[in-house]
């Protein structure tokens, strides 16, 4: 579904990827792993238009979206869940949840695609009517994933969704994450909670200031020796 070949982008004169290149095949979870600064985000918004790559290409479904707007990318079935939640806080849930649909044809079922959003998380149908900057972060964080959903997306690339949230609520979201794939849709994760992430990745990328070091499994990473020491807090 999406291959990226040998991008490079950089920040100024900072040279944020080194020829970063990696595959998501349909159907799957691929995880995207490293620290802080290590080019995760950045890998991420080169994929759905945000940042345009300095050199390399990207490919989906067959065809080069190097240089595609972010506005775009809904249109082709790409859809982003970012980094730190990013609502609008003055318009209600379900003000939010409409603006997500806006790449879908005029005509189309948005009233049901909101009683599915409203099945899937009920907590954002109890709170339907309030402004989204009123929510919890994990209230935030269900909305974000609904409203990208509103989109039909085909691909989903979801960055840091665990970042900033309680335990409990952490578990909640990579439950969400799972039950998402298994309706069908594939997804490209950038996770600082390692553990959790390669534990439901069928493939995982390792990314290291810039340059991917390590792929394999889920399973292989979370038994590799290097990953749980680095990553994984095992010494």
């Amino acid at each position: 579904m999406l291959s990226v070949k040998d991008i490079h982008y950089y920040y100024g004169g900072i040279h944020a990827l080194k020829g970063v290149s990696l595959e998501v095949n349909e159907g799957e979870i691929v995880t995207l792993i490293g620290a802080n600064g290590a080019g995760k985000t950045t890998t991420l918004r080169c994929i759905s238009g945000l940042l345009t790559p300095s050199s390399g290409e990207i490919v989906y479904e067959g065809k080069t979206i190097n240089k595609i707007s972010a506005s775009k990318a809904p249109y082709l079935g790409i859809g982003q869940v970012l980094e730190e939640r990013h609502v609008f806080p003055h318009l209600t849930v379900e003000e939010n949840l409409m603006l997500g649909a806006y790449s879908q044809p005029r005509g189309n079922n948005t009233k049901a695609d909101m009683a599915d959003m409203y099945r899937r998380f009920p907590r954002l149908e109890e709170r339907k009517k309030q402004n989204a900057g009123t929510l919890s972060g994990g209230e935030q964080q269900m909305l974000v994933i609904a409203r990208a959903l509103m989109s039909h997306p085909k691909l989903l690339l979801m960055d840091e969704p665990s970042l900033g949230l309680a335990p409990i609520v952490v578990q909640e979201i990579f439950d969400i994450i799972q039950e998402i794939n298994k309706d069908g849709v594939t997804i490209l994760l950038n996770e600082q909670n390692a553990n959790m992430a390669l534990a439901i990745a069928d493939r995982a990328y390792v990314i290291e200031t810039g340059n991917i070091v390590l792929t394999g499994t889920g399973q292989e990473l979370l038994t590799n020796d290097e990953v749980r020491k680095a990553y994984l807090g095992v010494n």
